[in-house]
């Protein structure tokens, strides 16, 4: 099979890869292979069954038309100072030039024109100020929210218009190599329903998201292709009562505050906020379950939820961050028979497990309910979980209650993030006619940069055409 550019993964970077060349009236034949299903055919069984089903051959929460991103919360972040470091790659003022581009596109296909985390500077200036207090330093950044229900919505529109406008997407279609000639990529090698097939091509846009990272990892490995080992992220998921959040929720939508505490001084940050959402599951391969987070624009809960994340960075001789994450995830994992760990943080302190019994007796309800109550600190690391109670501590002085002794920690929280693939502005790898995007490129974190991303390659590619 021949095509012209051929694109790894349907999430974000992908699927603006493809609009950008469309947009630049670009006549080059465009196939995207995505292992999952369409938008449309995208179904969680737990909304029925309550709990985890582990779906096969993949989870529908991270797999499928869109990426993981729009089954989350669907939050788009319209500042270059948040969602990587694409920035230092391009330069700040592309970056941001092209973040406003990205979000106009958004808006065309029906994103909500409202956009979070805007005025209210005295209230802003009022927790800045508590932040300093705690040795935090907050991150100002607008936040458009697009909902996971309505995030579904603008997707399929997305989807409809790459396909009446000539755009082949492969669905049900998984990449299992590279073709190399002479240092030079030709093209990948797919198993497509369950036969194999060569799809050769001028170009190859790898662009598999968090969920295709460790893939990438070992497909760059096995290739000799330029990367380096990068950040690993490992954390909890965090849940306390509106209540505590209400003034952050309201002022700031999603506080986005780092910390260096002592005494390791790692970075440690907060990610992902959901005012009044739900904590989710989502699996990975090997079973591997990892909790998220839900944010919808209709459906509310009385709770918050967001993700505390503790930045690991290895040096010699260990270069395999993505394997020890998932080794941290995997004892959690095993503790929990399989299910997500849920521990109150007074326990933790009181050096105790958490029982169902008092979570039931307790002010905030876990809104994953076939989460275990267990002893997260048993699987994870003492320095990531003395970096993380630091952290929410600090926290406190910045929203009084948020180190409560109710406040529900869930685990394990991973991003895998660490396989940073070697590239010019261009996204150029060593490796001639191979291109790297979005989350699994190592370049960038979330909906907006990993969309900034493939907009940039759609229009490096569009030049080249018209020159």
């Amino acid at each position: 099979m021949k095509t012209d550019v051929v694109i790894i993964g349907a999430g974000p970077a992908g699927i603006f890869t493809a609009l950008e060349l469309i947009r630049k009236g670009s006549r080059k034949k465009i196939t995207i292979c995505e292992k999952g299903a369409a938008i449309e055919n995208r179904r969680c069984p737990k909304s029925k069954t309550r709990q985890c089903v582990n779906c096969k051959p993949y989870c529908h929460i991270t797999t499928g038309f869109s990426g993981a991103g729009a089954f989350s919360d669907g939050k788009l972040s319209l500042s270059c100072e948040v969602g990587g470091d694409l920035p230092t790659l391009i330069g700040e003022d592309l970056a941001q030039e092209t973040i406003n581009y990205a979000d106009s596109i958004y808006l065309e296909f029906g994103a909500d024109t409202h956009v979070e985390g805007v005025g209210n500077s005295e209230e802003v200036k009022q927790i800045r100020s508590r932040a300093i207090q705690a040795g935090l330093k907050l991150v100002d950044c607008p936040i458009r929210h697009l909902g996971t229900e309505k995030a579904q919505n603008i997707y399929y529109a997305i989807e409809q218009y790459l396909l009446n406008n000539g755009v082949e997407i492969l669905f049900g279609c998984e990449c299992q190599n590279l073709i190399l000639e002479d240092g030079v990529c030709k093209g990948v090698q797919v198993v497509l329903k369950g036969e194999e097939l060569e799809i050769l091509a001028e170009r190859t846009v790898v662009a598999t998201g968090r969920r295709g990272a460790d893939w990438l990892e070992r497909i760059c490995a096995e290739h000799n292709i330029a990367h380096q080992p990068g950040t690993v992220d490992i954390g909890v998921r965090v849940e306390c009562r509106n209540e505590i959040m209400e003034k952050v929720n309201e002022v700031l939508y999603e506080s986005k505050l780092i910390g260096y505490p002592k005494p390791f001084k790692n970075k440690v940050r907060t990610f992902c906020q959901n005012p009044g959402g739900f904590v989710s599951q989502e699996n990975y391969d090997n079973n591997l379950a990892v909790v998220n987070g839900h944010s919808y624009k209709d459906l509310k809960s009385n709770n918050t939820n967001l993700s505390i994340l503790c930045s690991h960075n290895f040096s010699v001789p260990f270069n395999q961050p993505i394997a020890y994450a998932q080794k941290v995830g995997e004892l959690t994992n095993m503790l929990g028979a399989g299910h997500i760990l849920v521990q109150r943080f007074g326990d933790i302190l009181d050096g105790k497990r958490t029982w169902q019994k008092e979570l039931a007796q307790s002010n905030v309800k876990p809104t994953l309910p076939d989460a275990v109550a267990g002893d997260i600190t048993a699987a994870m690391p003492y320095r990531a979980m003395t970096n993380i109670i630091n952290f929410i501590q600090a926290m406190d002085h910045v929203v009084p209650g948020f180190a409560s002794y109710e406040t529900l920690l869930y685990s394990p929280e991973l991003k895998f993030y660490s396989n940073r693939v070697k590239m010019d502005e261009d996204f150029t790898t060593s490796i001639r006619g191979l291109h790297c995007l979005g989350d699994s490129s190592g370049w960038t974190r979330g909906l907006m940069m990993a969309s900034v991303m493939g907009v940039l390659m759609g229009r490096k590619i569009a030049e080249e055409e018209n020159t």
